[in-house]
């Protein structure tokens, strides 16, 4: 536990220092809503087709989930993938620290980056736009941790069977376009054909978009939702920390 506390600290350093990751976990949530409530037409206003809700309210916890996406499959993955090629994770191979610690404090690291950044997103929606806390507190957080955590197992398996820090790049974007698509960042959930949703139900991002939404508007997440993250955490996280190559 002290190695891993004292991986936590310096990542979490190493992490503020990188003004993108910084950027992409906490700030840009809250920017992006801001933009688009501001920018897109009716944004604020309630629509028949989402039964009632303004577009703003849905697309808060969808916003969320693209920051899960960004931050585990372009910072994370970017993060893991170049300690490698500039041979810092051969320089850590010769101390006690172990593959398990390393991944470890990058979730815990980024995790509680998106946590932070969708309290900030939350406090500006509800600033600007009158958006509502999330109807079941407990339910949300839960969701969104397991989706964070889901996320970054998925980034760090990449991470940890590609061979260079272009091949992580290349394959993080073939993941990372699907799992937005899925998590309803273009098509909201409730608009989703009925297939579509379904395949969705099924993936790490799909699954957490889809519990963040429900905790939002007060029901509990699914433990359809909830079991496919958990899955995707541990067994993804397992096969990450079993095949990461310190060289």
């Amino acid at each position: 536990m002290t190695a891993l506390t004292r991986m936590i600290r310096v990542e979490s350093k190493l992490f503020l220092r990188e003004p993108v990751g910084a950027f992409f976990g906490i700030a840009f949530p809250a920017l992006l809503i801001l933009v688009l409530g501001l920018a897109l037409p009716g944004f604020r206003d309630p629509a028949d087709e989402l039964g009632g809700k303004r577009p703003v309210d849905i697309y808060l916890p969808i916003t969320m989930t693209l920051a899960i996406a960004t931050v585990t499959m372009v910072t994370l993955l970017g993060v893991v993938s170049g300690y490698r090629e500039r041979g810092v994770l051969r320089r850590l191979s010769t101390t006690p620290i172990s593959p398990v610690t390393l991944l470890g404090a990058q979730l815990v690291v980024n995790v509680a980056a998106l946590l932070a950044g969708c309290a900030l997103a939350w406090a500006v929606a509800a600033a600007v736009f009158d958006v509502p806390p999330p109807g079941n507190v407990v339910g949300f957080l839960l969701a969104f941790t397991l989706g964070a955590s889901a996320m970054c197992a998925v980034a760090l398996l990449v991470a940890a069977v590609t061979p260079s820090a272009r091949a992580s790049s290349g394959v993080g974007s073939l993941v990372y376009f699907p799992m937005m698509f899925f998590a309803g960042v273009w098509t909201p959930g409730p608009t989703m054909p009925d297939t579509v949703r379904r395949i969705a139900d099924f993936t790490p991002l799909g699954a957490a978009s889809q519990a963040v939404q429900s905790a939002w508007s007060g029901s509990w997440p699914t433990p359809l939702h909830l079991g496919v993250m958990v899955a995707f955490t541990v067994l993804l996280g397992a096969l990450a920390s079993r095949y990461l190559r310190w060289d």
